[in-house]
């Protein structure tokens, strides 16, 4: 069914709700992340409050990192490169070729696919696109509602498939 493919595994509040006590109960550990509204402001080049340290610390529990972007690698570069964090640009979400990339990467780090989980904001991407993968993936609000009328546009479209009101942590 098509609704299956848009449905996360998990919805939290954002991207700092991700802890250890959540990546040991869903098994997970190694995280493709996004970028834009997941860990950054779209467009903006400095991360979210908390992201730097939150990255510290999924480092610090032996999480291994990549961003997958959809963005151009000058944009995606800077960025990662002040995380200290891999990245994947262009990585034509949700189409599985950027996803199996970022998963390989992680696969090399030694951790097996079935403990892989992407993060992202937009269930039509990053959603679909570890669904279509086949992993685990994590659905965040963004830290701030975006004004542009795209993103309105694609907010409204993913309304037909659940309610943007996070509760903070479980399941659509």
């Amino acid at each position: 069914m098509v609704i299956k493919m848009f449905k996360p595994t998990l919805r939290l509040k954002n991207v700092l709700s991700i802890d250890k006590k959540l990546l040991y109960k869903i098994k997970v550990r190694g995280l493709i992340l996004d970028l834009d509204n997941t860990l950054s402001m779209d467009g903006s080049p400095a991360a979210e409050i908390g992201v730097t340290e939150w990255l510290d610390e999924m480092r610090r529990l032996g999480i291994k990192l990549i961003i997958l972007s959809n963005n151009t690698a000058r944009r995606v570069s800077p960025l990662a490169s002040e995380l200290g964090v891999d990245y994947i640009s262009f990585g034509c979400k949700p189409l599985p070729f950027g996803v199996r990339k970022a998963a390989k990467k992680l696969q090399n780090a030694d951790v097996p696919r079935a403990q892989i989980a992407i993060v992202g904001d937009q269930i039509f991407t990053d959603i679909a696109g570890a669904n279509l993968y086949g992993i685990k993936s994590i659905l965040v609000e963004p830290f701030h509602m975006e004004g542009n009328w795209t993103f309105r546009l694609r907010r409204k479209l993913e309304s037909a498939f659940f309610s943007r009101d996070f509760t903070g942590k479980g399941s659509p």
